[in-house]
């Protein structure tokens, strides 16, 4: 008996060694296998970062229309160009920020024509974008880009949010995009425009620049029908921040043409400061030659003379006034220049 069990140890043995070598041999082949995959997984290009982020851009409907240029610096993706409101510069940056080996997305896009401060956004988390420091902006203006972020770059810290209120009275300055004539515009037509300036609250970002409006017309009456008394008279319905539609509620911003010095734009030092005012000039550019032009005949808004039409030109600044006050949630602080109560930015209610 002690015979046979010392012949089948002896059989058991070398079995034991060969499945002990062929495991080995196994897990050899699927070493080699994970590390000839990870090997071929090489960082993309510049080149090819740059095509994959405008394939994203472009295949966005909500945006795809958009004039956005693309950059890319060792995976560091700048936005430039300009963009019709702020929730297309925001969706701009989200997408970019999802594609597959995108650092950081620098967003140095302009809304409505208008400059507006750079931010960053990260890839781990798109949602949100935190404000460029003053040593970044400058490099974007000297460099159009910045560099690559370290590595041991830390996770942007998730916002804290607020409910904020916009008092009743508040300044709403808007640049509005269309031109509108008392001969041709009638009561319930729709205009739009943008937000001039930012408006804060309790230290709170409320209403950034940029951000779309709209409105009507709630009267108009031509000259050649109501015996000279030519009148416009017009409100905003909402502003849409961030993608959301808020009702408002402001006094109507009216100009009657009954004659001289009734109800009309009032000349400060002739036709020049005249221009200045209808062209609401907010940095120069086309409002400004809009204003020239105005100043010059004296004729962009005719309600001196019975009889004569009323016409606001488009990129005309009008400030309205909340009647009701509005709550928003926001988790971006006011910059250092912001006010609810600045100087005139054009024209003013009457």
């Amino acid at each position: 008996m002690s015979d046979f069990l010392q012949h089948r140890s002896t059989i058991s043995a070398p079995r034991s060694a060969n499945a002990s070598r062929i495991a080995t041999a196994a897990l050899s082949l699927a070493l080699i296998a994970t590390l000839s995959t990870v090997g071929c997984h090489k960082p993309l290009t510049d080149a090819q970062l740059t095509t994959n982020v405008q394939s994203a851009l472009s295949g966005d409907s909500s945006i795809s229309q958009q004039p956005v240029q693309v950059a890319v610096q060792n995976g560091v993706v700048t936005l430039s160009g300009n963009v019709t409101d702020d929730t297309a510069r925001s969706v701009a940056a989200q997408d970019t920020a999802r594609v597959s080996g995108v650092k950081e997305v620098v967003n140095n896009l302009n809304v409505a024509g208008l400059a507006v401060a750079p931010t960053v956004t990260s890839p781990a988390a798109p949602t949100y974008a935190r404000p460029t420091t003053r040593q970044e902006r400058q490099q974007i203006a000297s460099q159009g880009t910045l560099p690559p972020p370290a590595d041991n770059t830390p996770a942007p810290p998730q916002p804290t949010f607020k409910d904020v209120t916009v008092a009743a009275g508040t300044d709403i300055p808007v640049r509005i995009t269309q031109t509108l004539d008392s001969a041709t515009t009638t009561s319930g037509t729709p205009f739009s425009g943008v937000v001039t300036r930012e408006i804060d609250a309790n230290g709170m970002l409320a209403i950034p620049v940029g951000a779309a409006v709209s409105g009507t017309v709630v009267e108009a009456k031509d000259a050649a029908h109501f015996k000279g008394d030519s009148l416009l008279s017009l409100q905003l319905n909402s502003i849409r921040r961030h993608g959301q539609v808020i009702p408002v509620s402001t006094d109507s911003y009216t100009d009657q043409g009954t004659g001289r010095g009734k109800n009309s734009i009032e000349k400060i030092g002739g036709g020049a400061a005249i221009g200045a005012v209808l062209g609401g000039i907010f940095g120069g550019g086309k409002g400004a030659a809009i204003g020239a032009a105005a100043g010059g005949g004296g004729a962009a808004v005719q309600g001196f003379t019975r009889g004569q039409q009323i016409r606001i030109p488009s990129e005309t600044v009008i400030r309205f006034h909340l009647t009701n006050p509005i709550t928003v949630r926001s988790s971006e602080p006011a910059s250092a220049d912001s006010s609810t109560n600045g100087p005139s930015d054009g024209l003013q209610r009457r």
